[in-house]
C-alpha cells in the first residue's frame, strides 16, 4: 500500500494545483447561505443588504489572486506561493510524514517543519521535483487548508475585539467603520476557504483525475474532472439558485470547540476528513453517469453537489458566529484609547487659551 501511495505522490508532484473549488457562482453561494444562517442579534452591521453583497463578493477573492499568475512572465508566483496551498489538503499524503489527522500540528510552520524533517529523514519517499513544473515552489507541500481556516477564524476574532474596544474606549467614527469593513473582508474571504473544504476534490491527491496505477474501478483519469466538478457542470445543466437550496439550511450555532486548545483547527481537519470520505463516491457517480448534462441524468450529481455547498454554508455561518461570541477583550488597544482620550483633554485647553 505505500509503495502504492509514493507511486501516487510521484504522478501528482508533476501536476501545478491551479483550479478553483467551486466557481465564483459557488462560492458566491456558499457566502450567501451562511450569510442566511445568522441570528437577528448578529451586529446589525453585517446583516445590511450592502455588506451582504459585500462578503459576497468577496467569496471569489483568493481566487482572484491567481489570475494574473503566468509562469512564463513571474508574474503572481511569490502569492502562488504563499497563497495557493491555502486552497487545498492532500490528506493521502499525511503518512508520508509520520502523522495522522488527529496528530497533525495546529500551527502551519510547525507542519512545514514536519514536512521537511520527513522529506530529509526518508527521501525515498518523496521523488524529485521536475523544477520546470515547480515554477511558485509549492510541490513540496500538500496543502494547507485547515490552517487557513482556523487563521482566519482567529483574525476575525481579532476584528471583532477591536470593533468592540474601539466602539468602548473612544475610537472615532472613521475607525469604527473602518474596523468593520476589515470584518467583512475577513469573513468573505474566510468563507472561501471553508467552501473549497467542502469539494472533496480539494481534500485529496486524486484532485485532477485519478491518474495513478492503481486505479482499479477505472475511475475518470481526465485532468477536467476537476473543472466539471467546480462549476462546468452547473453551467452545462442549471446555475445554482440559492433560494432553492436555503430551505435545507440549519441555523448557525456557537461551535463548543472553540473551547478547546486548537478547537477550532481540528474542526476543520474534521471536516476535510469527512469529505475527503466522498472522493471516491464522487467518482463512482461521475462513472454511473449522475453527472451527465444530458437530460435529467445529473439529477443525483446536482442534489450531492449542492448538498456539499450546503454543508459549508453551515460550518461557515457557525465559525462567523463562534468568532464573534468568542472573540476576547483587547484590553492593549483599550488602554491606547484612553490614553489618546487623556492626551487630548490636556492639549485642547492649551490649545484653546492660545
Amino acid at each position: 500500500m505505500q509503495n502504492k501511495l509514493f507511486t501516487v505522490y510521484l504522478v501528482l508532484s508533476a501536476l501545478v494545483f491551479n483550479a478553483a473549488a467551486w466557481d465564483y457562482e459557488g462560492h458566491h453561494a456558499v457566502n450567501e447561505l451562511a450569510l442566511n444562517s445568522l441570528p437577528t442579534n448578529f451586529p446589525a452591521f453585517v446583516l445590511t443588504a450592502e455588506a451582504k453583497t459585500r462578503v459576497e463578493f468577496l467569496a471569489g477573492e483568493p481566487d482572484r489572486w491567481r489570475n494574473v499568475t503566468s509562469t512564463k512572465t513571474g508574474t503572481g508566483l511569490a502569492l502562488g506561493h504563499c497563497s495557493g496551498p491555502d486552497h487545498y489538503f492532500d490528506l493521502e499524503d499525511v503518512p508520508l510524514y509520520d502523522l495522522t489527522p488527529a496528530t497533525l500540528p495546529a500551527f502551519r510552520y510547525v507542519f512545514v517543519m514536519e514536512i521537511a524533517k520527513a522529506r530529509l529523514a526518508h527521501p525515498d519517499r518523496f521523488p524529485a521535483i521536475d523544477p520546470a513544473k515547480n515554477s511558485d515552489h509549492t510541490r513540496e507541500l500538500c496543502g494547507f487548508l485547515p490552517w487557513a481556516i482556523s487563521e482566519n477564524f482567529e483574525k476575525l476574532q481579532s476584528g471583532f475585539s477591536t470593533l468592540a474596544a474601539l466602539e468602548k474606549a473612544g475610537g472615532t467614527a472613521d475607525e469604527i467603520a473602518n474596523a468593520k469593513q476589515d470584518i467583512l473582508y475577513v469573513m468573505g474571504v474566510m468563507g472561501h476557504f471553508v467552501g473549497d473544504a467542502s469539494q472533496p476534490l480539494h481534500t485529496t491527491m486524486y484532485h485532477h483525475g485519478w491518474t495513478t496505477n492503481d486505479n482499479p474501478k477505472r475511475f475518470s483519469t481526465s485532468f477536467k474532472f476537476h473543472a466539471w466538478i467546480d462549476g462546468d457542470f452547473f453551467k452545462k445543466t442549471k446555475p445554482i439558485k440559492v433560494g432553492e437550496i436555503l430551505p435545507k439550511l440549519t441555523p448557525a450555532q456557537k461551535l463548543a470547540a472553540a473551547a478547546e486548545p486548537d478547537g477550532i483547527f481540528h474542526t476543520a481537519v474534521d471536516f476535510i476528513v469527512a469529505n475527503n470520505q466522498l472522493v471516491a463516491p464522487l467518482y463512482q457517480m461521475d462513472k454511473d453517469g449522475k453527472l451527465s448534462n444530458k437530460g435529467n441524468a445529473g439529477a443525483d450529481g446536482r442534489a450531492f453537489l449542492e448538498a456539499q455547498m450546503l454543508k459549508s454554508a453551515e460550518l461557515l455561518g457557525s465559525l462567523w458566529l463562534t468568532a464573534w461570541a468568542t472573540a476576547p477583550e483587547d484590553t492593549f488597544l483599550e488602554k491606547q484609547l484612553q490614553e489618546r482620550a487623556a492626551l487630548m483633554t490636556t492639549i485642547a485647553p492649551a490649545t484653546s487659551e492660545k
